[in-house]
């Protein structure tokens, strides 16, 4: 019971900490995002490239903090915090639609019902030609999914998305059609007032996705229990503040409504229990995922446990 009660005031702890976190880097990503594509050729584009992908991809962690309802308890005005498109390629509303259904736990990593699933059908799999083959053997190494991977995913979204306009599903229209008015706003900026080139944004917005790459390669692994699918990256870095804490992705599927900054303290106070929660699955540090998996793949794509059984 006391343990219990320990657990309860944890969790109470850490959804009412405060926002100013979120709205601090908020502005620091702006500010910099801002000041490294107006002032790319007093940089130079070695250093304004790499700062902007760096940008692009805190935008998107921030992204995803927003969709949990974060740091406004008005959705709508959160939702506004974020809406200019930074990173061009894919529409925030659905980011958020199809990741708030990727919170159905029991569908974790299935190939059709989990939509940030990278596995696939082993039916499929079969049918593969030999050049799809090694692309998703190849994208299953960190190396890889760095460098492969945000050209798959995206081929992969946007042809699900031109089925989902096709088949008039709802919300998608209307999603692209917001979209559309937050990349305007973007691309104004890189016209008028920014001094980096067309390609050289193209090619950090590419560079913040192989970024984000590093955080969802492992974070779900093909596992017959639920909780066990979903891993704990206990880093603290510089990677875990750019991932705004999703490494503890454990404990932020456990508690998808607690903010960012209380995720690594609500882990340190349970983390046996969420060791023991998901069977494990751990690593030490990004660097440990990088050693382990930059060349070796971290599994085979076909879904070893498909069909459900």
């Amino acid at each position: 019971m006391t343990e219990a009660l320990t657990q309860t005031a944890d969790l109470r702890r850490a959804r009412a900490a405060a926002e100013w976190p979120t709205l601090a880097l908020l502005v620091s990503c702006y500010a910099t995002w801002a000041l490294a594509t107006a002032f790319s050729d007093a940089l130079g584009l070695w250093l304004a490239v790499p700062l902007t992908a760096l940008t692009l991809a805190l935008h998107s962690s921030l992204q995803h903090e927003v969709m949990h309802g974060h740091p406004f308890r008005d959705q709508r005005l959160s939702d506004a915090l974020v809406f200019p498109a930074l990173g061009l390629a894919i529409p925030y509303q659905r980011f958020r639609d199809l990741h708030l259904k990727h919170h159905i736990d029991e569908n974790l990593t299935d190939p059709y019902d989990d939509p940030e699933s990278y596995y696939c059908d082993p039916a499929a799999w079969a049918a593969f030609g030999p050049l799809r083959r090694r692309l998703l053997l190849a994208n299953n190494t960190l190396l890889g999914r760095m460098t492969l991977g945000p050209a798959l995913g995206l081929a992969h979204f946007w042809r699900a998305e031109a089925r989902a306009l096709r088949d008039g599903e709802v919300g998608v229209r209307r999603a692209w059609a917001l979209h559309a008015l937050g990349v305007a706003p973007v691309l104004l900026w890189l016209a008028h007032v920014a001094t980096m080139p067309l390609w050289a944004y193209l090619a950090a917005a590419y560079l913040g996705l192989s970024v984000l790459k590093i955080r969802t390669f492992l974070e779900h692994r093909a596992h017959l229990s639920a909780a066990g699918r979903t891993a704990i990256v206990e880093d603290r870095g510089p990677l875990a503040l750019l991932f705004l804490n999703n490494n503890f992705h454990a404990v932020h599927h456990a508690h998808p409504r607690v903010a960012w900054h209380a995720l690594p303290a609500l882990y340190a106070a349970r983390r046996d229990l969420f060791l023991a929660r998901n069977r494990g699955y751990r690593y030490a540090s990004y660097l440990e995922v990088f050693r382990r998996h930059f060349l070796t793949r971290k599994e085979p794509p076909a879904h070893p446990f498909f069909p459900k059984r």
